[in-house]
């Protein structure tokens, strides 16, 4: 913060940094990713993690949890996992051995075990496409 006033400072030196914070702000729009099967997807998201469905197509989706807005955008190539890219998504539940057993039936896959560390429950999935998922139950 310290170096984005400086730089502000000889920018602009009428500028500070809170005079710019609240009319400049971005505003979190959407996590977006890629899916071979949007409708495929937005199941999984709903039925596993209780996501509500707020628009679905075959190209498109938009689903909801809290503040959250999750956007998947329907895509032929694996392009995401072929250089390595994907979306880390975590989630905090209150059972995860029957979170894991709901997203193992609808695709997904551990990747290692559940580990049962002294703040809580944690396990890592990787969902359909690739897609990574973490879980943690709190202790």
């Amino acid at each position: 913060m310290h170096c984005l006033a400086a730089t502000l400072a000889v920018i602009s030196p009428s500028l500070s940094f809170s005079s710019l914070t609240p009319s400049m702000a971005a505003a979190f729009r959407w996590v977006l990713q890629l899916h071979r099967n949007v409708p495929k997807a937005a199941r999984f998201y709903s039925e596993g993690l209780g996501f509500s469905v707020d628009v679905c197509t075959l190209r498109w989706a938009e689903l909801q949890s809290g503040p959250l807005k999750l956007a998947l955008m329907h895509s032929e190539s694996n392009i995401a996992m072929q250089n390595g890219y994907s979306s880390m998504l975590s989630f905090t539940v209150t059972d995860i051995q029957s979170t894991v057993t709901k997203l193992v039936t609808l695709g997904a896959e551990l990747d290692g075990p559940i580990k049962y560390e002294i703040h809580g429950k944690v396990a890592a999935m990787r969902c359909i496409d690739g897609h990574m998922l973490g879980l943690y139950e709190p202790a």
